[in-house]
């Protein structure tokens, strides 16, 4: 099967500029290089990939550096592990050496020689990603298919390679309901079976690598189908993530995606996936998947917060009560605990603060005071704070009243 015409229709042109240059440039350099993976799936499916990878027969560096120079592309290389990253244009390209992988335990990362491209597929997960592409001049559109993903696309099944891919990356497990989820398709009998039988092999990998497949879950549009999925097939207590209510789960991130910024989403789901939790639960699932330590602080903050919110479950309050009760708290926290809580009053207290009064400053500073001939010293801070209080409960609003304020403050020689 040849796929030229569809990738001239579905690629880019600057990257069709930079795959010809490459495929040249390879050519002159006696090497073969292939488009491979995600793309050649999306390409089949027809949906749009920006999950561009090259693999080449060959020095991947020396290939990189060549096409850089040519197309003035932006260049990144990782000589260890043979790979780089071209940029061009709104876009970019990983080139990496086709390698052979071998694991010496269970759970335990991949040894990793330089080898063909039979190998690099033989080493991907699932047949739909181990697809490629020759851009070979006289080869060029020819599909690479061993494992007939094809024909797994159209039947809508996740089939992995052989059966030692979830001994050997059990990380595996999470992709594969990642990718069910997302294309919606359904796993392989045989692959089913053998998803359920490595599920305990979780237990051996590390933090970071759970943590990472956590994460692309948690990016996808919908995360929600996944968590659901993996709490089903007992894949999430190996996390330390307990799951109690994935409904709950499903209408909180629902809501989540129409209140915070895109950037922030996946930390804030992460805030919700542990809201229900206890504190020690939460200090499980935190050293299990060796959260860093800025978000640590988010999910620490969040169930803090909760025990908190009783506080706000009043009216009316003070704006400066609200202020002082919610301002050590990070602002992902609060957005969390806006989804969660029951309480109308308790919300709008919590929006009060996160979209105004957080932002809210006394138009003086201490330089201002020391004109107003306020001596320096432990006054001038106790002095601010009452007007900033002032100024969030509205008894004090332009820099005249902030002023006179300031001297029936002023400490008695």
């Amino acid at each position: 099967m040849n796929l030229a015409p569809q990738i001239e229709q579905y690629l880019p042109r600057q990257v069709l500029e930079l795959i010809s240059t490459t495929s040249k440039e390879a050519q002159q350099l006696g090497q073969r290089v292939y488009l491979v993976g995600g793309v050649i799936r999306d390409l089949l499916l027809g949906y749009p990939s920006f999950d561009l990878d090259l693999v080449v027969e060959g020095e991947a560096l020396k290939l990189a550096q060549q096409v850089a120079k040519l197309c003035q592309a932006r260049l990144v290389v990782h000589p260890r592990f043979g790979t780089a990253k071209l940029g061009y244009g709104g876009f970019t390209l990983d080139v990496a050496t086709a390698r052979s992988e071998t694991y010496s335990k269970p759970g335990a990362l991949p040894t990793v020689t330089p080898g063909t491209i039979s190998n690099d597929l033989f080493r991907r997960d699932f047949s739909i990603n181990a697809m490629a592409v020759s851009l070979t001049p006289g080869y060029y559109g020819e599909l690479l298919d061993p494992y007939q993903g094809k024909g797994d696309l159209d039947s809508g099944l996740i089939r992995v390679l052989h059966p030692n891919s979830f001994t050997d990356d059990p990380t595996r497990i999470l992709r594969a309901i990642r990718y069910e989820q997302r294309l919606g398709f359904k796993l392989e009998p045989e692959t089913a079976r053998l998803l359920d039988g490595g599920i305990v092999i979780l237990d051996a990998v590390s933090g970071d690598r759970l943590r990472h497949e956590l994460e692309l879950i948690l990016r996808e549009k919908y995360p929600e189908h996944a968590i659901r999925r993996l709490g089903e097939l007992g894949v999430l207590p190996r996390t330390s993530l307990p799951l109690e209510d994935s409904g709950w789960i499903a209408e909180k991130f629902s809501q989540a995606r129409q209140l915070a910024k895109l950037g922030n989403l996946s930390s804030l789901y992460l805030c919700i996936l542990i809201y229900p939790l206890s504190e020690d639960e939460t200090e499980r699932f935190v050293h299990r998947l060796n959260i860093p330590a800025k978000l640590t602080r988010v999910l620490c903050d969040t169930l803090r917060l909760k025990a908190q919110l009783p506080l706000l479950d009043k009216s009316p309050m003070r704006r400066s009560d609200i202020y002082y009760l919610l301002r050590g708290y990070a602002p992902l926290a609060i957005q969390a605990n806006i989804l969660a809580s029951e309480s109308s009053t308790i919300c709008r207290h919590l929006e009060l603060f996160l979209t105004k009064l957080r932002y809210v400053k006394p138009h003086l500073n201490g330089d201002d005071l020391a004109e107003l001939g306020i001596p320096r010293g432990p006054q001038v801070g106790d002095i601010l704070q009452e007007l900033l209080k002032a100024r969030l409960d509205g008894e004090v609003k332009t820099r005249a009243e902030e002023e006179r304020l300031a001297l029936l403050l002023k400490p008695a020689r």
